[in-house]
């Protein structure tokens, strides 16, 4: 009997698919288990005590599941609740798992590679939190960094609103403050927002390297995962994929493959749970 587990991807909604499509396409021999709380998106704008609540209901039903290691695919989720969650929580409950974020495989990868003035968009909790500026003064403090929260671009991007010139008053309303501080580089701090990439690059300009988050933390998983075999020892590697959300409107499995692209397949199908 096979008791190995899956790694689990937890997001407020379906933008967390974004980091799971790049982490599959890495590691696509792995189980992974997806969960989109898009019942209660968006998180952005939630209290971070509700924010820390939500995180370990999905925590809980992910472990439940028999996920050895979960990824927290949000912003928000992992810069407001991460902390408490690995530092209060697993000890207490789950103290032979793991839970990890995509705030510091990001910092981590843009702070080696030299940028040291760094901008950052994503929603007003991970922008109020200081997330993103607590983690890169403890990697490196001579990086300055400028953030401004973006709370409109996920609704209209979730309206399959990825062209017009809507969207670039919304993107220069996010970006011009930030240029004015002549940053080097720009993180995309939303999940979201990797979709339209292509567009903040042209409205930031070639001298600033725009920074999508999904690509860096497939690496950084794959890297953990090699210097933790005993974790990589509980993982099935059938290749399985099962995508759960806590709301199903008609319109989520479209945005689904929005997301995923061609690896959400026509026999894919999102499943609804209760938390």
């Amino acid at each position: 009997m096979n008791n190995k587990g899956s790694i689990g991807i937890f997001d407020s909604g379906l933008g967390g698919l974004a980091i799971l499509k790049d982490i599959v396409k890495l590691l696509p021999k792995y189980n992974y288990i997806y969960l989109g709380d898009n019942a209660r998106v968006p998180y952005g704008s939630r209290s971070p005590e509700l924010i820390y609540s939500f995180t370990q209901k999905a925590v809980d039903y992910l472990f439940s599941h028999n996920c050895q290691l979960i990824i927290l695919a949000c912003n928000t989720v992992t810069a407001v609740a991460l902390p408490r969650i690995q530092k209060e929580y697993l000890p207490k409950h789950y103290p032979n798992r793991r839970v990890l974020g995509v705030i510091q495989p990001t910092l981590e990868a843009v702070t080696s590679n030299g940028h040291n003035r760094v901008g950052l968009i994503g929603t007003r909790a991970t922008v109020t939190s200081n997330g993103f500026v607590k983690k890169v003064k403890e990697l490196s403090p001579s990086v300055k960094m400028f953030q401004n929260a973006s709370p409109l671009l996920v609704p209209y991007i979730e309206e399959g609103n990825r062209n017009g010139q809507i969207l670039n008053l919304i993107l220069d309303e996010y970006l011009k403050p930030l240029l004015k501080h002549k940053i080097d580089s720009l993180i995309l701090g939303c999940t979201h927002y990797g979709l339209v990439a292509d567009k903040i690059t042209k409205r930031v300009g070639k001298n600033v390297k725009v920074i999508s988050e999904g690509p860096i933390v497939a690496e950084k998983l794959a890297d953990y995962l090699k210097r933790h075999p005993e974790i990589d020892k509980k993982l099935s590697k059938n290749r399985k994929r099962t995508y759960y959300v806590t709301d199903l409107p008609e319109r989520y499995t479209d945005m689904a493959r929005m997301f995923l692209e061609e690896m959400f397949g026509k026999k894919d199908r999102l499943e609804l749970v209760h938390l």
